[in-house]
């Protein structure tokens, strides 16, 4: 068969299963779980692949799954990913009433997305044309939330990272994979596609200043106040923020998650949490550097400890030209050129950007929402653009990538120089992980 023909093949099964994969969307939608406990997501999953007849493995003490197709010859492998996590957003209509998660990210999507995929592929009677493997992959604990609950997981020896695609990182789960591809959901207005995004890098701290109880209103002289140190912390951070140089797009924004016990009594037990982010990892190790001399000349003026704990968080998000000139191809078979945008910069992170470092990635946004990510007002507003395009645009460019003996994804392959070793990006998350205390 011919490349177009092989496309043409793909699309009409993902027509044919249009409603299968709204159906899955919208069901992972009302049943939105916190990372590392995306257990009925799993099930959920696991049914829909079942039904596929393509064979999957759990994650081993860990939620998600991840099942294999074989294509007809030898060759790469490819990833497809989707994420099994949600948000918490209280404010949002629909949050679970008791654990305020709801998908307010779009990972529901993404699942769809990829369920999508896997669906064309099994289906199409396509795979004697194509050489390589896909692999599907989903993937927990996308959002960097619940830190306490996480710390508990890790002491307990069940995680080693926070975020899950470290986690399998960690565990060998891309060991094999040679590209992986991805998508996320944004308000793109007019527009229905993005291609090409660069995302930040942050590392995640949590911190927490020591002082000395004492009574706030008879005997405030005779006590260290852990709020105070806390505030100028927050200045001292705040006074360094022109030093950030704009190139590295650095962000800080700490938040006080503890300011005290009562108000009658000085706060002797004061934390915060923090992201610091940045463009590149050198950029964010500077940040934390100036961050940390901010907590520590904090704590010093006031006579205060403070503990602070270092937590890696997510690396930026690195592009690979050959891949975005592929989707970019395939979307214009399927959408006009003034709706597809070309470069983003975003100074959110993702856990994808893990990946990006490792081997060549493909992470575009895809419109057909409305409302800003993780906020109350996110919702789908046209499922053609939010579910069925991605799934028909990331399939055409697995088919480009896998045909002719997978020559075009070998040569993206053999022309990728990583960043990072799967060794050296080990050793990194070590780097970044610290606890130290400063005792005055």
């Amino acid at each position: 068969m011919q490349k177009d023909e092989i496309k043409a093949k793909i699309i009409e099964v993902i027509e044919e299963n249009r409603s299968k994969i709204i159906e899955l969307v919208d069901e992972i939608y009302k049943n939105p779980e916190l990372g590392y406990k995306e257990e009925k997501t799993t099930e959920i999953l696991a049914a829909a692949f079942s039904d596929l007849e393509i064979d999957f493995k759990r994650h081993q003490d860990l939620t998600g799954i991840n099942a294999l197709l074989k294509m007809g010859n030898p060759g790469p492998q490819i990833a497809i990913l989707g994420e099994l996590d949600a948000v918490t957003c209280s404010e949002h209509l629909d949050a679970d009433p008791e654990t305020k998660a709801v998908h307010a990210c779009g990972h529901n999507i993404q699942l769809g997305v990829m369920y999508g995929a896997a669906a064309a592929f099994k289906k199409a009677g396509v795979e004697s044309e194509l050489a390589g493997c896909l692999n599907f992959i989903t993937t927990p604990a996308e959002e960097f939330i619940e830190l306490e609950y996480r710390s508990q997981l890790r002491e307990a020896g069940k995680i080693n990272y926070f975020g899950g695609k470290q986690e399998l990182i960690k565990r060998g789960s891309f060991d094999n994979v040679d590209i992986s591809i991805m998508m996320h959901s944004l308000n793109l207005g007019e527009k229905k596609a993005l291609v090409a995004p660069k995302g930040n890098g942050f590392v995640g701290k949590n911190i927490r200043f020591i002082g000395k109880e004492s009574h706030a209103g008879s005997a405030p002289e005779k006590g260290v106040n852990a709020l105070n140190a806390a505030v100028l912390a927050i200045n001292n951070i705040n006074a360094q923020r022109e030093t950030f140089a704009e190139a590295d797009r650095v962000r800080v924004h700490p938040i006080i998650t503890k300011g005290g016990d009562i108000v009658n009594i000085v706060p002797a037990d004061v934390r915060m949490e923090s992201y610091v982010r940045a463009r590149n990892i050198e950029a964010i190790k500077k940040a934390n550097e100036k961050v940390d001399r901010s907590l520590k000349g904090a704590a010093m003026a006031v006579g205060a400890d403070v503990k602070i704990t270092d937590i890696p968080g997510y690396l930026p998000l690195l592009n690979n030209q050959s891949l975005d000139s592929i989707l970019e191809s395939n979307l214009l078979e399927l959408i006009d050129q003034d709706q597809i945008t070309v470069g983003g910069d975003f100074t959110g992170s993702f856990d994808f950007g893990d990946i990006s470092h490792l081997m060549p990635a493909l992470h575009p946004f895809f419109g057909g929402v409305s409302g800003d990510l993780h906020t109350r007002n996110f919702k789908t507003e046209v499922k053609e653009d939010a579910y069925i395009l991605p799934v028909k645009a990331l399939a055409m460019t697995v088919v480009d990538l896998l045909y002719n003996d997978a020559a075009e994804a070998e040569k993206i392959i053999e022309d990728f120089e990583p960043p990072l070793s799967k060794a050296e990006y080990l050793n990194l998350m070590e780097e970044l992980t610290g606890e130290v205390i400063y005792k005055n």
